[in-house]
């Protein structure tokens, strides 16, 4: 068996690190063009989606560029739509306010009227009774009473006239 002393303990080791630094490089090696492979599948990735979306960023900055003042513009209209609307409104809203007070004039005016209307055809219908009704009734009493004189004095024998009745004799509900 050899002797193992320490240069060739030494030696064992510095040749074990070189084998494990060998090693290691290798996979860092490996390590690095896997990842430079990577790098490059990414950025042709990356390359073909900027190809790809370039145009559609374009055309989007150049319609946003285009509407702009458009959009603006319609804006613009817009507020000066809402501000004639408002004043239209506004403008609608006293008239209507203006023919609502006049109707409640009017229809105050037209109570008025007919109220007064009703009073004088009350006060001519109680002047009418007042004028009329009373002197036919005193005519109609001294109507009456004329019958009775006349009655009165075309009998002869006053018992007679009492007993006689003094309707026909199918008119016994007539009123005279």
């Amino acid at each position: 068996m050899p002797k193992l002393d320490n240069q060739t303990i030494q030696l064992a080791l510095v040749a074990a690190v070189a084998l494990l630094m060998l090693f290691q490089m290798i996979v860092l090696l490996a390590v690095f063009f896997v990842i430079r492979k990577a790098a490059r599948s990414i950025r042709d990735d990356i390359e073909n989606l900027r190809s790809s979306v370039a145009p559609l960023i374009n055309n989007t900055r150049d319609l946003i560029t285009r509407l702009t003042p458009r959009i603006e513009e319609t804006a613009g209209d817009l507020a000066v739509l809402a501000r004639n609307l408002r004043t239209q409104v506004a403008d609608v809203q006293s008239a209507a306010d203006e023919i609502v007070e006049r109707v409640r004039r009017q229809a105050s005016r037209i109570d008025t009227m007919l109220s007064n209307v009703l009073d004088a055809v009350e006060r001519a219908s109680v002047f009418m009774a007042d004028t009329v009704a009373k002197p036919m009734r005193q005519l109609s009493a001294v109507l009456a009473s004329a019958k009775a004189v006349v009655e009165s004095l075309r009998t002869v024998d006053p018992a007679a006239a009492r007993s006689r009745p003094k309707h026909a004799p199918g008119d016994e509900d007539m009123f005279v």
